[in-house]
């Protein structure tokens, strides 16, 4: 099956993109734009639903300010980002190599549940994702989404896929807790979680605006529902956040899917 994402469904993340946009792809000056849009954006969009007359007020104020941006639009506003993230038999699996382009000096995993959704647009079932991403590709241009996103190796699912039943079903999707770790071969170690009950998107409004009489997924679908996990910490030199090295291992967790790594 093809494998699509949702973008921007958490704020925290929607911070981030918003960050990497201003930077132009430069880590170095991350740090700086995330305190001064701290101040801009203070609390207002961790609560906003998108689509509401609240959020459309929000958007008002900001587009005012001159602080609007294509991130916040999908963030808050009515229609989701859904981009393809692997065509059919491209993701790779547990124990395998994940892909980073060798180009990239600023690049994360994203730990995400994937949504298993029938031709019928039914959702059957739920599995684990890896969503790698290319900050500083994205971040020089939203037009690069394809290149940040879709390389080779670069969307990792597993261990299995746990069909739904009379013991887990989608409200353990909403309310479970992703866990992720990176391990360097260098002694580095990153922790972080991501709470699926913070997403500001429902997984039945993204799998309605994946699919219906404006697409079709004749063998069905998987649907990466998107992360609040955005590192931030330093790896290297101050101010420059995180970034993969070769030989990273990557563990993402749940206790109700097990654990890909």
């Amino acid at each position: 099956q093809p494998v699509k994402a949702a973008g921007v469904t958490f704020a925290a993340s929607m911070v981030e993109r918003l960050i990497e946009e201003r930077a132009k792809g430069d880590p170095g000056a991350a740090a700086g734009i995330r305190a001064e849009l701290a101040e801009v954006l203070g609390g207002d969009l961790r609560s906003l639903r998108p689509g509401t007359p609240e959020a459309a007020e929000v958007k008002r104020r900001l587009v005012a300010r001159g602080d609007w941006s294509q991130y916040l639009e999908v963030g808050i506003g009515p229609d989701a980002e859904i981009f393809t993230k692997a065509l059919p038999l491209s993701a790779v699996g547990p124990a395998g190599r994940a892909g980073v382009l060798r180009e990239s000096r600023w690049n994360n995993p994203e730990p995400e549940v994937g949504l298993v959704v029938s031709s019928r647009g039914e959702i059957v079932g739920a599995t684990l994702g890896n969503d790698v991403n290319l900050r500083d590709y994205e971040g020089r241009s939203a037009l690069l989404l394809p290149k940040a996103k879709d390389n080779n190796a670069s969307c990792v699912l597993g261990p299995f896929v746990r069909l739904f039943d009379a013991t887990f079903g989608l409200d353990h999707v909403r309310s479970t807790t992703v866990r992720m770790e990176v391990a360097g071969a260098d002694g580095y170690l990153l922790r972080g979680t991501s709470s699926q009950a913070e997403s500001s998107r429902t997984p039945e409004d993204l799998v309605r605006q994946l699919m219906g009489e404006h697409h079709q997924y004749p063998d069905g679908v998987v649907l990466l529902l998107g992360t609040m996990f955005a590192p931030v910490s330093d790896r290297d030199e101050p101010g420059r956040g995180f970034t993969h090295r070769p030989g990273d291992v990557v563990r993402i967790s749940t206790p109700e899917l097990g654990t890909l790594a």
